[in-house]
């Protein structure tokens, strides 16, 4: 079963979605964001039913003793005819139905002489299977006799006489269907163990991925728990909700150290229901080169009216200071001098741009007559920039939905299944780091997984 082995790959997937036009090249650790991933799991019986099938062997049971069982004198073969079925119960239970040939051979005499005459006959076994998911990543199931039908009857051949022995041969099946049901239990506790799995799945991405070799950026998973609702059953399939939270974290320069490595996973916590949809929060890093490339081409080499004079920008830059970007304007002409705009960036929804709020002005010049228009010009300037500037994010919206959604629409492993969709994709709080400007991408997805032909 490789789908646990997945689950924490999905962390990484969905976090990959993040748009690095991040072109800096010191070091720095973006912010560490808490995310939670939900996905409806479908496990189609017939995959366990598969498993099952592939561990039972065409031969099920042999008994080559005479004296056995207190001197019985029956010996017994009993064959796989056709696939084990399973149906889905009501009550967190599975219905088994194992169809079976069976060989009997029975000695009748006294005083250690026997006749012995065979037999073959087919039955279908039932069995009613319990299973439990526990929450160290084990299943148990109790299964229990549920009666059989006959499919032939067994017949003993003694030419002319034909004797049944329907009644000695059923006291045998009951004893051999107890001893079967234990067999079933021993298979399922051994192909439904998900330990190894959950442990594999966390230590091989507790390791960063290197998701920028140009800008020697990594990205970081850290698993933090992991939520699961009770099974449902259903005629065909069994149905689950899972829950992974997690941290992600951005960094730049050098590769960032592992987490430690488990031994066994951690529990997971057993919750009555889980949302359909979820949030997921990831990073997209913009550099301050690259804002600074946005304004140039917006306003580089423009001249303004003010009092029938002109004012020309001829050169302009953007940078961090403290929690506000700084935009620093030099100007010539009836202002001549340096203008400095600052202003908290905000995501504006309908302009689908990070622009500047709550901004402030100051000018720096040399030309004492030139004062007398600074408010003059500040109202001008700030205007253009509150209006004009931003940087746009529609591309990284596209860009971000579209690599979300290929990575939920794949199949990773054969027989892995994922479906899922972005509803909705938008820059939610807006960081500064010393290269430049990180928003957080608020992605609101669904994200089913299906295991399918494994």
């Amino acid at each position: 079963m490789k789908f646990i082995k997945i689950l924490f790959l999905l962390a990484f997937i969905s976090t990959f979605g993040q748009s690095n036009v991040n072109n800096q090249l010191t070091a720095y650790n973006f912010p560490k964001i808490k995310s939670s991933i939900t996905m409806p799991v479908t496990i189609p019986l017939s995959e366990i039913s598969n498993m099952i099938n592939a561990s039972v062997k065409e031969l099920v049971y042999q008994d080559d003793s005479y004296t056995d069982n207190n001197n019985d004198q029956f010996k017994v073969k009993v064959w796989k005819t056709r696939p084990i079925r399973l149906v889905g119960g009501t009550n967190q239970n599975i219905l088994i139905e194992v169809p079976l040939k069976i060989w009997a051979e029975k000695g009748i005499g006294t005083l250690g002489v026997y006749s012995y005459q065979n037999t073959t006959f087919e039955t279908v076994m039932s069995f009613n299977t319990t299973l439990h998911f526990n929450n160290n990543w084990t299943i148990t199931t109790s299964t229990q006799p549920n009666g059989f039908r006959w499919v032939t009857k067994p017949v003993l051949n003694y030419g002319k006489i034909q004797v049944p022995i329907t009644s000695l041969v059923e006291k045998s099946l009951k004893e051999q269907q107890l001893k079967f049901g234990k067999v079933i239990d021993q298979q399922m506790a051994t192909q439904l163990n998900f330990q190894q799995y959950a442990v594999m799945a966390w230590n091989v991405f507790s390791q960063p991925f290197n998701i920028s070799e140009e800008y020697n950026t990594w990205l970081k998973i850290t698993p933090i728990n992991v939520n699961i609702t009770p099974l449902k059953f259903y005629g065909n399939q069994i149905d689950t909700n899972i829950g992974i939270d997690i941290y992600s974290e951005t960094f730049t320069g050098s590769k960032p150290e592992a987490s430690q490595p488990i031994k066994t996973a951690m529990n997971f916590n057993f919750i009555p229901i889980l949302a359909d949809k979820f949030l997921l929060q990831t990073t997209a890093n913009i550099p301050f080169t690259e804002a600074t490339n946005i304004a140039r081409n917006m306003f580089l080499n423009k001249e303004y009216d003010l009092r029938g004079s002109k004012v020309k920008i001829n050169d302009i830059k953007v940078y961090g200071v403290e929690n506000r970007v700084m935009i620093e304007a030099e100007t010539e002409g009836y202002v001549k001098g340096k203008a400095f705009i600052s202003g908290i960036p905000v995501y504006d929804a309908i302009k689908k741009k990070i622009v500047l709020s709550n901004t402030k002005f100051n000018l720096k010049t040399s030309n004492i007559l030139q004062k007398t228009a600074t408010l003059l010009f500040k109202g001008k300037i700030v205007k253009m920039i509150e209006d004009e500037y931003g940087i746009p994010t529609q591309d990284l919206e596209n860009t971000s939905r579209k690599s979300i959604e290929e990575a939920f629409n794949k199949e990773y492993y054969k027989g892995l299944n994922m479906n899922g969709r972005v509803f909705n994709l938008k820059p939610g709080n807006i960081y500064l780091n010393p290269s430049g400007i990180t928003a957080v991408i608020d992605t609101n997805a669904i994200l089913k997984l299906i295991l399918k032909g494994i």
